[in-house]
């Protein structure tokens, strides 16, 4: 695990999106071993003062309350996608009437897109070579079982060689040509894993050419294939095949299967078994919630009054670290008020409570505020108790995403923000590129995003365990079906990446600021208490930490200020 910034550089050339205490603190979150926490010194040589790490991040594991937190590159469509995305405004693409649309752009960009994937994989001397995407720091040599991202562009790349060579409408001939890139050095369920995934490939290209009948042929053998239970390939393919059942029937006309309902957004907002082992299992759910706390600490140092605005609160956890951490400067705290806005006053209510209770055994001075709107349309400065002496920060946890297929909303939301003017705010949102109006990429993009969460659920949850099952079916399940099958308003995720909101965040002039080599020495620390953490990667996108499973960004971390 490994933080990388060559030169001050961005690592992806695919994208374009002191001292109030020692370092032995009395969390003792340094140990006796200060060796890995000097590079990080030498890294931020600006900073004149020293701030004390948050540390007690043990809280964590130890906290059996109802409470709980909850991509890869497109290099050679990037352009071309950024255009029809409309960046400036992040207002989404509405789609012309189904019989306006123009198909034949569609194996053009998928192949060029399932390429730049591909050409990760490469063979040598019988060696197996897995060579990073834009997103690895090193090239590593593999001799252990593929990844499930690995399988995919072990897939894509045999996809691409055998596309103009087999027939359209020739489904038995997959199964028996001989294909260019062979499948030595694969295990038996490697290989199975791998055409598996080509025939789900095949009947996404058939669906983009609208030939629903070949498409469905397809889909039923990969749905004999895969299975819920199987292993984490199986187990993708399986929710992809459910997404292209729906994505078939909603293009034909055909009824939908009477279901109830899943608001995932609803469900994250609220404390629940799911989210709460997502966030003690899942080692980058806290890397960039801790580095972005770490953030928050070192801007209110010195702040006597100590104002957050969380502008959506869940469990409130995290704001028990910046209790211990303001508690432990050498002059007290005069008032720490957190202002949490949101829809469902009673859950408001009780991550309020718990927070009160936690900051009265700590004797911490504390204010809990509610800010209740039925609509952010609705969001107003003055909701907010502000007072001069106080020193404000924002924070913003997967909450602007929610907001992208309502940019009015969005606006209004930053206009407030604006309107504040707050010492720093910390954005943390989902790395990945589901905002495309372009099927094939949406496809291909949320087939390798989706990939490393299974491979990460498959290391970090035990099989047997039933919140894995759930997960999947319910969040990873919904959110493919959401993003692969559905069109226009109904299409409520539309995850954009970190030079989206750049450009976004520039229109209200906005400037991106450092991450302190504390913060990402806090990241390091927070991914090393977890026995998967070796597999998760952060690396640095200019100044934005990504956080990752093996190589694939998976959730960023930035921050900023007014100018």
């Amino acid at each position: 695990m490994e933080v990388d910034n060559i030169g001050g550089k961005q690592v992806y050339e695919a994208e374009n999106w002191g001292g109030f205490g020692s370092l032995r603190s009395d969390y003792g979150i340094y140990g006796n071993d200060f060796s890995d926490y000097r590079k990080y010194q030498q890294q931020d040589q600006q900073q004149q003062l020293q701030p004390q790490l948050i540390s007690d991040y043990g809280v964590f594991d130890d906290m059996q309350v109802q409470y709980g937190a909850l991509s890869p590159p497109l290099q050679a469509c990037l352009e071309e996608i950024a255009k029809l995305e409309n960046i400036p405004t992040l207002v989404p693409h509405v789609e012309p009437p189904k019989k306006e649309l123009k198909r034949d752009f569609f194996p053009v960009a998928g192949l060029d897109l399932l390429n730049n994937y591909g050409s990760g994989f490469k063979r040598l001397n019988g060696e197996r070579i897995i060579e990073s995407n834009p997103y690895a720091a090193d090239t590593e040599v593999k001799s252990s079982k593929l990844s499930t991202e690995e399988i995919m562009r072990v897939a894509g790349a045999r996809f691409i060689r055998t596309a103009s060579q087999v027939s359209a409408s020739d489904i038995p001939s997959m199964l028996s040509h001989p294909f260019e890139l062979s499948f030595a050095g694969l295990s038996d369920e490697e290989s199975r894993d791998v055409e598996l995934v080509e025939f789900l490939l095949a009947s996404a290209e058939k669906i983009g050419y609208q030939q629903y009948e070949r498409a469905t042929k397809l889909l039923t053998l990969c749905e004999k294939l895969c299975s819920d239970r199987g292993n984490p390939v199986e187990r993708l393919v399986f929710y992809f095949c459910e997404a292209l059942r729906d994505k078939i029937d909603r293009e034909t006309g055909r009824p939908a299967q009477n279901k109830q309902a899943f608001d995932m957004d609803k469900a994250m907002m609220s404390p629940n078994k799911n989210s709460l082992a997502c966030h003690n299992k899942i080692p980058f759910c806290q890397v960039a919630q801790f580095a972005g706390i770490q953030a928050i600490v070192e801007k209110v140092a010195e702040a006597k009054k100590v104002h957050v605005i969380d502008l959506e609160i869940r469990s409130g956890v995290q704001w028990t670290v910046l209790m211990q951490a303001l508690v432990s400067r050498d002059f007290p705290l005069e008032l720490l008020k957190i202002s949490a806005v949101g829809t469902s006053k009673e859950a408001i209510q009780n991550t309020g409570k718990w927070l009160e209770s936690f900051a009265k055994t700590m004797n911490l001075p504390f204010s809990f505020q509610m800010v209740m709107v039925p609509d952010m349309l609705d969001l107003k400065e003055d909701m907010f108790e502000l007072d001069s002496e106080e020193t404000v920060a924002v924070y913003s946890q997967f909450v602007l995403r929610c907001m992208v297929p309502q940019p009015d909303r969005l606006e209004s939301v930053m206009r407030v923000i604006k309107s504040i003017h707050p010492s720093v705010t910390v954005v943390t949102e989902v790395e990945a590129n589901h905002n495309s109006p372009i099927f094939v990429t949406r496809f291909i993009e949320t087939l390798f995003f989706f990939s490393a969460y299974f491979d990460c659920v498959e290391t970090c949850i035990e099989k047997n365990d039933p919140i894995r099952e759930s997960l999947e079916s319910q969040y990873f399940g919904n959110g493919i079906k959401n993003i692969v099958a559905t069109e226009g308003e109904e299409r409520k995720i539309r995850h954009v990446k970190i030079d989206i909101w750049r450009a976004f965040f520039a229109r209200y002039g906005m400037e991106e600021l450092e991450l302190s080599s504390s913060s990402l020495y806090q990241a390091e620390l927070v991914s090393k208490k977890f026995p998967c953490g070796s597999s998760c990667t952060i690396t640095m996108d200019g100044k934005t930490l990504l956080a990752g499973w093996k190589g694939t960004p998976l959730q960023s971390l930035s921050l900023w200020k007014f100018v």
